[in-house]
């Protein structure tokens, strides 16, 4: 998910956004440990979605 997409979700999209994902990082960690994932890039693309989810929710609350 690019930066421009995240920027047009409303604030509790964004929240929503950011436990899904979490949960999603969990679960493929958790698989991966048990038996390697396909594609262990996702592992990072996923993490850094919820750190760039993060940033912007900071970003809004700080605006007020």
């Amino acid at each position: 998910m690019k930066q421009s997409i995240v920027k047009d979700l409303t604030t509790e999209e964004v929240r929503d956004r950011i436990l899904e994902e979490q949960e999603n990082y969990r679960k493929m960690r958790m698989s991966h440990v048990v038996s390697p994932v396909e594609n262990p890039l996702k592992i990072r693309a996923t993490r850094r979605l919820v750190a760039r989810l993060k940033t912007e929710l900071k970003k809004r609350e700080s605006n007020g």
